[in-house]
């Protein structure tokens, strides 16, 4: 298990609330779902999400006050445990490339602007979980093929998704 680092003195804000995540189409999830807290797919009471494997999107709005995005100022976004792969996008605008080990930090200062800012993360977690969703009783459609079966109905899954916490820093050389 990955472990955050614990929130430091430079930590400006977390991003909390609720979370819409759009999950991708025809991979046994729904078109949407609300977290109100981050958690594993694998901890939601929704098959389709608890077995998901793909990509899913995560959406939230970050309050930015103007002292933030001043120049000179350099800010951080930390997204704390992912689970497998994320790509950021603030406003619509890809930031950072794809974060595929931690730390799942990058610098956003450049695309923060002053009031709301819609803070966009996919993640991609791996294919296991669906493998083994399939193979539960009473499944009547599966989502996969292979010929080679490496895990059982009672495998334990992969925790998957964004687990946070998700904070925005001021860096540490902004006051240098």
């Amino acid at each position: 298990t990955y472990r955050a680092k614990p929130a430091a003195e430079n930590e400006l804000s977390g991003v909390n609330g609720t979370w819409r995540v759009s999950f991708a189409p025809n991979l046994g999830a729904p078109a949407e779902a609300d977290f109100p807290a981050l958690a594993s797919w694998t901890a939601n009471s929704d098959p389709g999400i608890e077995y998901f494997s793909g990509t899913a999107t995560y959406r939230n709005q970050i309050q930015v006050p103007n002292d933030w995005v001043q120049s000179g100022n350099r800010v951080m976004l930390s997204l704390g445990v992912v689970r497998e792969f994320a790509e950021v996008s603030i406003d619509g605008k890809p930031v950072g490339g794809i974060l595929w080990k931690p730390p799942f930090v990058l610098d956003v200062s450049g695309t923060l602007h002053a009031g709301a800012n819609e803070l966009s993360v996919k993640v991609t977690n791996l294919w296991p979980n669906r493998m083994i969703g399939d193979l539960q009783p009473g499944v009547t459609k599966t989502f996969t093929w292979t010929d080679f079966r490496p895990f059982k109905a009672d495998s334990p899954l992969i925790q998957s998704g964004l687990l946070g916490p998700v904070t925005l820093q001021r860096s540490e050389t902004a006051s240098q």
